[in-house]
């Protein structure tokens, strides 16, 4: 079996633990704005942060606001929210 058939075998609570583990260890703000970006309340936490380019805080402060803003609902948005989620995975290597 493949690594994707493996990932893809996942629920998305699982790929979302794994991915955001994996950027914690890496310390990768970049992931968790990408992430953003895609959301359906993007504009919201675009306006929080100032930018989703930019990174001012944390990493746990972006954990933070993407359970405010997701409570892990993703809405039309989860096929390429868990897209995103197995993407990370396969192209950060855990170190």
């Amino acid at each position: 079996m493949t690594a994707f058939a493996e990932l893809d075998r996942l629920s998305t609570e699982e790929l979302r633990q794994e991915a955001f583990q994996r950027a914690r260890d890496r310390r990768d703000p970049g992931f968790f704005w990408d992430l953003f970006r895609h959301l359906p309340h993007a504009d919201e936490a675009e306006r929080v942060d100032g930018s989703t380019g930019s990174f001012g805080a944390s990493i746990e402060d972006a954990i933070g606001l993407w359970r405010e803003f997701t409570g892990h609902d993703y809405g039309d948005q989860e096929s390429v929210i868990r897209a995103k989620f197995i993407d990370y995975l396969l192209t950060n290597p855990s170190q």
